[in-house]
């Protein structure tokens, strides 16, 4: 299977800011475990666009998947009370 390229939108690095490092941790392993499998069990897409969601407790990340050119786009990584919000 081939790897996926992982992109971070720049708005991704002010998104994470306010997380405590610990958790900062734990969201970017989960993003680099994207390259090898960008939907794994856990993420689920959601309705109305072409995004998907991973869950890493109390934080999402939304993500886009361009399968032509093999690249994970990540979109938004924020609390799950905020982060659906535009």
């Amino acid at each position: 299977m081939a790897r996926y390229e992982i992109v971070l939108r720049k708005s991704v690095r002010k998104d994470m800011e306010p997380i405590p490092k610990r958790d900062v941790q734990r969201i970017l392993a989960a993003i680099a475990e994207l390259s090898n499998d960008p939907r794994p069990p856990q993420s689920c897409m959601l309705s109305g666009s072409e995004k998907y969601r991973l869950r890493c407790g109390v934080y999402r990340v939304l993500y886009e998947i361009q399968e032509a050119v093999l690249i994970v786009c990540i979109v938004k990584v924020g609390h799950r009370r905020e982060v659906y919000r535009s």
